[in-house]
């Protein structure tokens, strides 16, 4: 099946206006989607897509005349170039607005780095609700892609903003995949209605959709446990890619042990295997057959 092309700017509802950002890469897809949120004069843009992109920034500009409306505020899901990079340009040569209100959680394991053009961020709390003429938006912490990412509810439509934790195609990456179970948790409990992504075109079944992003997850982890339980000594993340990607090309396997490594430090958490350090690296062993929710 064809992928669906996503315009440049499209209205999505009668408060929600995408505005692509115009970076397609591996990892934006066809670009970070942006938004436009809110139905009079003063509204808020979610994200602000890469620096230095003129065609954004051009796109974004023309959209703001024709709807005849400003930026109130900004509102960031995460702190990753792509959803932050463009705000110094935005205050500069969009908003003319050192002081321009921008939002978001801080991170945890480093400090957030400064933003240029005199502008600063405000940091915000689970739950925290922005609002604007036509819009209501509820913040939804959503660790695990990154340690301060959100997702929002555009409470009067029941929408969901999503983010990197959930794309509209193919699969997200994470730094820390047990806090990033629940958060998907947390999303397929919300039944929202649509989701918007961070990346790829519309969510419109998101029920299914998030269900196949917790099963893949699954289905890899019991792969994991799986080659553990049958070893018959500790196993290091690389000896696992040999028994589990056998059909992933060798050039990926550095690649495929980090994604293992990441399902071995959830299962650490939760008390299911165990490691040592020894010369050949970490090595894993299961401890016991603790049933768990993921």
């Amino acid at each position: 099946m064809a992928k669906a092309i996503i315009p440049a700017v499209e209205q999505l509802s009668s408060r929600v206006i995408r505005i692509l950002g115009c970076n397609p890469g591996p990892h934006t897809l066809q670009g970070t989607n942006t938004y436009l949120i809110g139905t009079g004069a003063r509204r808020i843009l979610l994200d602000s897509g890469e620096s230095s992109n003129k065609q954004y920034l051009d796109n974004l500009k023309n959209v703001l005349q024709e709807q005849r409306c400003h930026i109130q505020e900004i509102v960031l899901t995460h702190w990753h170039p792509d959803h932050v990079g463009g705000i110094s340009d935005i205050c500069q040569h969009v908003t003319q607005n050192s002081h321009l209100p921008i939002s978001k959680m801080p991170r945890l394991s480093t400090e957030d780095q400064p933003i240029g053009a005199g502008a600063a961020y405000s940091f915000i709390k689970d739950c925290h609700k922005f609002t604007t003429e036509g819009a209501t938006l509820r913040v939804m912490y959503t660790p695990g892609h990154t340690d301060d990412h959100i997702c929002l509810v555009l409470e009067e439509e029941n929408i969901l903003f999503s983010g990197d934790c959930v794309l509209g195609e193919g699969s997200s990456v994470f730094e820390d995949l047990y806090t990033y179970m629940r958060s998907l948790d947390m999303i397929l409990s919300h039944n929202a209605l649509v989701i918007y992504p961070g990346h790829g075109p519309i969510v419109c079944d998101p029920r299914s959709h998030v269900t196949a992003y917790i099963g893949n997850r699954n289905k890899r982890e019991g792969q994991i446990i799986e080659a553990l339980t049958a070893s018959h000594s500790a196993c290091t993340a690389m000896d696992l890619v040999h028994v589990i990607y056998t059909d992933t090309p060798e050039h990926l396997h550095r690649s495929a042990a980090s994604n293992v490594t990441l399902h071995l430090r959830k299962l650490l958490k939760e008390q299911r295997v165990e490691c040592n350090e020894e010369k050949e690296g970490t090595k894993w062993k299961i401890v016991s057959e603790k049933s768990s929710k993921y």
